[in-house]
């Protein structure tokens, strides 16, 4: 009898292991903060990031950032850490009020672009600290420690515009799920082509119940024919305040970098809950990471602008019948 009990005790353990819940009380019901890293150089977008940052490059009407803090807003986010670096003062400045440039405008009767600054009356509170040296993504959530305490908190990456016009409603499903389902971590992804997992966080998963699904390891940019799905990570994160002590445990990469994968894939190792949502097609993600990526998008929400797309619109119809006639000569 003592034979077939042990069995049964280490399946029963194993089970618990891989469905460990989150049952910390939190104070706040509902969350409310968010880190937003921004200290990257953005190398990719060279020359044009040399002496600005990637995140205030403008994609049609405003700046990749401004995208990324009203989309949290409109999810009930209202307290947003951003984690900055040097030639970062530029993004602090576009989220202060501006009393001469108002006054000015005012003076000029100058209604219409009077209405275009009142993403400086949002009701939300804007901080900043450094990340003092480039040491990767996990390094810079953990620069926001102190700014989340002991409570859960979103991570949006600030060069990562979820929903044409940052029309979504994914964090706010994201952290319902969180607190539903008492969750150390909430991942949202995106369907990715197989040749492009090189690119991403990928994850494996197994099936969950309606939307969500359940992480089971995570695996940093694996080559085509080595990843475990076509799952990516989609830039938007909800965490318990346990990823600071899985983050601490990470040992930097070949680079000297502290990859945010890695400390999930211990949440995962520890079978604490991870839960992946998938993106709907409606708010696909803009990755702000290449010229390619940055042209896509630019044109796209430029030709979705009320007052001016109709026109873009035709101007770029003439471009193109111009440079087909010119390529038949």
């Amino acid at each position: 009898m003592q034979v077939e009990i042990e069995p049964l005790v280490e399946i029963v353990c194993r089970s618990f292991k891989m469905d460990h819940e989150d049952t910390t009380s939190y104070i706040q019901e509902v969350i409310r903060s968010a880190i937003v890293p921004v200290a990257g150089v953005g190398t990719r977008l060279l020359p044009a990031t040399k002496s600005q940052p990637k995140e205030m490059l403008p994609v049609a009407r405003k700046p990749i950032v401004q995208y990324v803090a009203e989309e949290l807003i409109a999810n009930k986010i209202d307290q947003i850490l951003f984690v900055t670096g040097r030639n970062k003062t530029s993004i602090e400045n576009h989220f202060d009020t501006d009393p001469e440039l108002i006054r000015n405008l005012s003076a000029a009767n100058k209604q219409d672009l009077l209405k275009e600054l009142r993403f400086e009356d949002h009701e939300a509170h804007f901080f900043y600290t450094r990340q003092r040296m480039q040491k990767g993504l996990g390094d810079a959530i953990l620069c926001g420690e102190n700014f989340a305490g002991e409570q859960p908190f979103v991570v949006a990456l600030g060069d990562s515009i979820l929903g044409l016009h940052a029309q979504s409603k994914t964090v706010l499903r994201m952290t319902e799920l969180f607190e539903e389902r008492h969750a150390s971590c909430v991942i949202a992804v995106e369907e990715v082509p197989p040749d492009q997992t090189v690119n991403y966080g990928i994850l494996k998963v197994t099936e969950g119940e309606g939307e969500w699904l359940r992480v089971v390891d995570l695996v940093e940019k694996p080559k085509p024919g080595q990843a475990p799905s076509n799952l990516a990570i989609a830039g938007r994160y909800v965490f318990s305040p346990v990823i600071f002590d899985m983050i601490r445990r990470v040992k930097p990469d070949a680079r000297g970098e502290i990859q945010l994968t890695d400390a999930m894939a211990q949440l995962c190792e520890e079978g604490r809950r991870v839960l992946a949502v998938k993106l709907p097609p409606s708010e696909r993600r803009y990755d702000i990471g290449n010229f390619p990526s940055y042209f896509e998008t630019f044109v796209e929400f430029a030709l979705a602008d009320p007052d001016h797309g109709p026109e873009l619109r035709a101007k770029l119809v003439q471009l193109l019948e111009k440079s087909r006639s010119a390529g038949n000569d």
